[in-house]
């Protein structure tokens, strides 16, 4: 049974792999080095797990811009691709929702890339609204 819980910040760097699958061409150093910066600026990472298996990441802030007020920002979310279909996304964006309301947030934005088409669907199905290059989802 999948599973959702943060990562802890000792063991932070587990994520590595994950994140260079998205962009290979940042060193592991350079990674680190932004990670513990990333910390002190409110990120935190939700670990994906399948037991003790750690199968996909989510990186959250939760940020106020002036414009939607204070909201939840979804980043770099990877799941490995055995795992991909299966509703994880899905399953995963319900707890982001509940952590968000938990926390006071009315909104979740996110970045994704322009030439990811499959995200795209996923996001546009997930009721988020394209604002010039950014995603939008009242919550």
């Amino acid at each position: 049974m999948v599973q959702f819980k943060f990562i802890e910040d000792s063991k932070i760097y587990s994520i590595i792999p994950f994140l260079k699958i998205l962009n290979n061409t940042i060193s592991d150093d350079i990674l680190k080095q932004r990670l513990d910066e990333m910390l002190t600026q409110g990120y935190r990472c939700i670990g994906i797990f399948d037991e003790d298996k750690l199968i996909g990441i989510c990186g959250i802030w939760i940020l106020t811009k002036y414009y939607v007020g204070k909201h939840i920002e979804p980043d770099n979310i990877i799941i490995l691709p055995k795992y991909q279909n299966q509703k994880i996304g899905t399953k995963l964006m319900s707890w982001i929702y509940d952590y968000a309301k938990q926390n006071n947030c009315i909104a979740s934005e996110l970045n994704c890339y322009i030439g990811n088409e499959q995200a795209h669907k996923f996001w546009k199905k997930e009721g988020y609204e394209v604002i010039a290059l950014h995603f939008q989802k009242k919550i």
